[in-house]
């Protein structure tokens, strides 16, 4: 598997399709995140009551508009397959790009266990009410990760018009549930009462430990990043998609903590396993109860699709670059997908969807993303020093610069504060992780990089590049 040479990877040299437009960068973006609307988030609320689990969704809403801004401008220009860890390796160097790809795998491979689990919990949930309770979840969670794999694996167009399809649903399933209780069909009435007799059970801490779970309203966005290479206008698709599923978020979460925090009580909501679903079944209506579980189910489905998809991008794009073993970075000659990265990440999510507590899994994929976050504040800074405006061809430019780029930093440094004050072990042992990835890179792995063939753009290369 090491790469003395080169020349049985030659043969593989394929290149993906550009087939993509800006309905399937939303598709991906919003049908990677809108789950966090469907489950995981409310663990907010649980962190610290009603009012910090608004400020969690708002707050960790800003840090994402941030991420998103920049990520529009980077990616559009860099517009190559693995994101994020494209643009490491042209802007900053190997070892901050070996990392990049490294947290994208592990965030997206985390969250699409994180899904299969949700799968099997939500399909449990609606056997108990059937009165047949303790349900298998097991084979459930293998059958949807391996129906996704192999949808990924015969071709991207196709897994992502799926996405753009079951995306949609899940999204109109939230405003049909916001809209109907609005009109009285819920048979419980909306009861905020929370909010002015205990705002705050414990106490003002707790708002900055509830940013944790908020996070996982919007976690994945970045993921537009992934399909750069297979987008057929990256100056246009890329912005306008990344920049509307950001705005399709806001509002799905901010309509979902309005729903789910009027229609049950706190305490329950903060450890419910599917809110959207319950808070459907608290209303008393038939129909909604269906369309949640439809939306519910589809929400799970499209992210674990969309975290197939970003993963195994990166796997390939870190193969190709030979950061990991070449045989990764192969094309498959007739569905011109990344299939071997697909089916090699396929076991090491079943591991963790059937061996590892939902919380665990989601805070494993939360802090992931958090590195890749801190990542692009350094990054997006050097981007306009080493390139400023008008050097190079940009296909957007966002505004405001630096201000996204600080406050990104700000949040991103308290929201690791929040996770530790829940989570400190498992902040520590993320961060061994990486300490020991990265020295396996630089003793183990470096030797094999061509370090003159990692710069593809065409731009003047920085000094000493």
């Amino acid at each position: 598997m090491d790469d003395i040479t080169s020349a049985a990877a030659e043969p593989d040299r394929l290149r993906l399709l550009r087939v993509l437009g800006p309905s399937h960068v939303w598709a991906l973006g919003v049908g990677i995140v809108l789950v966090g609307e469907y489950m995981g988030w409310n663990f907010s609320v649980g962190k610290g009551g009603m009012i910090a689990g608004l400020m969690a969704c708002w707050v960790a809403g800003l840090l994402y508009t941030c991420v998103a801004m920049i990520d529009s401008e980077v990616t559009s220009t860099v517009a190559a397959a693995g994101g994020q860890y494209a643009q490491a390796k042209h802007i900053v160097g190997p070892l901050m790009a070996f990392n990049v790809g490294l947290f994208l795998v592990m965030a997206y491979t985390m969250l699409e266990a994180a899904n299969a689990i949700t799968v099997g919990f939500l399909l449990d949930t609606v056997a108990g009410m059937q009165g047949q309770a303790g349900l298998n979840q097991q084979p459930f969670i293998v059958l949807a990760i391996m129906f996704l794999a192999w949808l990924n694996y015969r071709g991207v167009l196709a897994t992502l018009t799926f996405n753009l399809v079951i995306t949609a649903v899940a999204f109109l399933a939230i405003v049909a549930l916001f809209v109907s209780v609005q009109f009285g069909a819920s048979a419980v009435p909306l009861d905020f009462s929370a909010i002015t007799t205990d705002p705050l059970p414990y106490g003002w801490v707790r708002i900055v430990a509830s940013l944790h779970f908020g996070l996982w309203y919007y976690l994945g966005i970045e993921g537009t990043c992934q399909a750069a290479e297979e987008v057929r206008s990256p100056a246009r698709s890329l912005p306008y998609g990344t920049m509307a599923g950001i705005m399709t978020l806001l509002v799905a979460a901010t309509m979902t903590w309005y729903i789910c925090s009027g229609l049950m009580p706190w305490e329950y909501l903060g450890q419910a396993g599917t809110p959207l679903f319950d808070a459907a079944r608290v209303t008393g209506s038939t129909g909604l109860m269906i369309l949640l579980f439809v939306g519910t189910a589809f929400a799970t489905l499209a992210s674990a699709n969309g975290c197939i998809n970003d993963a195994s991008r990166a796997w390939f794009s870190m193969s190709r670059d030979r950061y990991l073993p070449s045989w990764f970075g192969a094309v498959h000659p007739v569905y011109r997908t990344p299939y071997r990265a697909i089916v090699f990440l396929v076991p090491i999510a079943l591991i963790f969807a059937l061996g590892a507590p939902l919380d665990q899994v989601v805070t494993f994929s939360i802090l992931s993303g958090l590195l890749g976050y801190t990542f692009m504040t350094f990054n997006m800074v050097m981007f306009r020093n080493k390139w400023p405006l008008g050097k190079i061809k940009r296909g957007y430019v966002h505004p405001f610069h630096p201000l996204p780029t600080i406050v990104l930093l700000i949040l991103c440094s308290t929201a690791y504060f929040a996770v530790f004050l829940g989570y400190g072990t498992q902040l520590s042992a993320m961060m061994c992780f990486y300490i020991i990835a990265s020295l396996w890179f630089h003793f183990r792995r470096y030797k094999f990089v061509r370090r003159g063939d990692q710069f593809t753009m065409p731009w003047p290369k920085p000094q000493g590049y």
